[in-house]
């Protein structure tokens, strides 16, 4: 049986002697065509691949160039893709499977990209805003109010401030219990604040400079047949720093932070600046009161009357 298949097969050269016979036709695709155009000119087309080998040197046996001549007809060598199917698919993709390979990393690492740069950008920094309010709100706000109400009532000579800031700290405590933050961060201003007026020292003294007075006069709009009487005076601190104050001017309730505000006095207080000035151009009793470290208020040296303004 093999003798017999081994005989039946034409001989390897011989066949690639047909291929070429069919290369030498394809390559020359106006001959094939002009003497294929009939059966009756196969004979013709046969003598003049003779002479086209003959000229090569070549001895090709006629029936190599019959058979070469039938390859062409058949397309027994022109390679045709195989038919679509799911097999095709498959193969395709096993042997496109390092590219595919490569590009579903690609998509992997781009979305393991993005879902961590939007957990770093957004989710991340809103869980750790949200855990710092709750911190706040649950712990920094009520330990910081009770800080601030035992330093007052240790500061203010007062035992009144002191229960004021006990009562504004439990209002505090119980926003924050509430979750109201904003409410419990403004009882913490409020006592910030209260706690630094109590640790002020300052003295209130009579501007005596050339470039402003030293008092002034009003005449009220709500009774012009009187006029009031005003000292020109400055907080000054103890090493001779302007402290700017908040004022409440008498004249339209506008409350204004100043360096310099008018005091009101009684006229004989009034007078008695004014000569004090005349006399060498400086004012020598220039303490009007003070404010000592503990206490809110300012004890006045000089009489004043209720009342104050900040522009003139």
């Amino acid at each position: 049986m093999a003798e017999a298949t081994s005989t039946s097969e034409p001989p390897l050269d011989e066949m690639m002697m047909a291929m070429d016979v069919v290369d030498t036709l394809r390559h020359g695709e106006t001959l094939a065509e002009r003497e294929l155009a009939g059966e009756a000119r196969r004979a013709r087309l046969i003598e003049r691949l003779k002479d086209i080998y003959r000229s090569q040197g070549i001895d090709v046996p006629d029936r190599i160039l019959v058979e070469g001549v039938d390859a062409l007809e058949d397309e027994r060598f022109v390679y045709k893709p195989a038919a679509a199917s799911w097999q095709v698919t498959l193969a395709k993709l096993y042997v496109r499977r390092g590219a595919i390979a490569r590009t579903a990393g690609v998509i992997a690492v781009v979305v393991s990209v993005g879902g961590g740069g939007w957990y770093g950008l957004v989710e991340r920094p809103r869980q750790q805003a949200a855990e710092a309010a709750r911190i706040e709100v649950a712990e920094t706000i009520p330990q910081r109010l009770s800080e601030l109400s035992a330093a007052i009532a240790a500061e203010a000579a007062d035992p009144a401030v002191g229960d004021e800031a006990a009562a504004t700290a439990l209002d505090g405590r119980s926003a924050a219990q509430a979750g109201s933050a904003e409410a419990a961060r403004a009882a913490v201003a409020e006592l910030e604040a209260l706690l630094a007026e109590l640790r002020l020292t300052f003295e209130v003294r009579v501007v005596s400079r050339p470039d402003s007075p030293s008092g002034v006069t009003r005449i009220p709009d709500v009774n012009q047949a009187v006029e009031n009487t005003y000292l020109v005076v400055e907080a000054l601190a103890l090493d001779g720093g302007v402290l700017p104050r908040p004022i409440r001017s008498e004249e339209d309730q506008s409350l204004r932070t100043v360096t310099i505000w008018g005091v009101r006095v009684p006229a004989v207080v009034f007078d008695r600046v004014r000569r004090d000035k005349l006399d060498d151009g400086i004012v020598q009793d220039s303490l009007v009161g003070a404010k000592q470290r503990g206490r809110l208020g300012i004890d006045w040296v000089m009489p004043v009357l209720d009342g104050t303004i900040t522009e003139w």
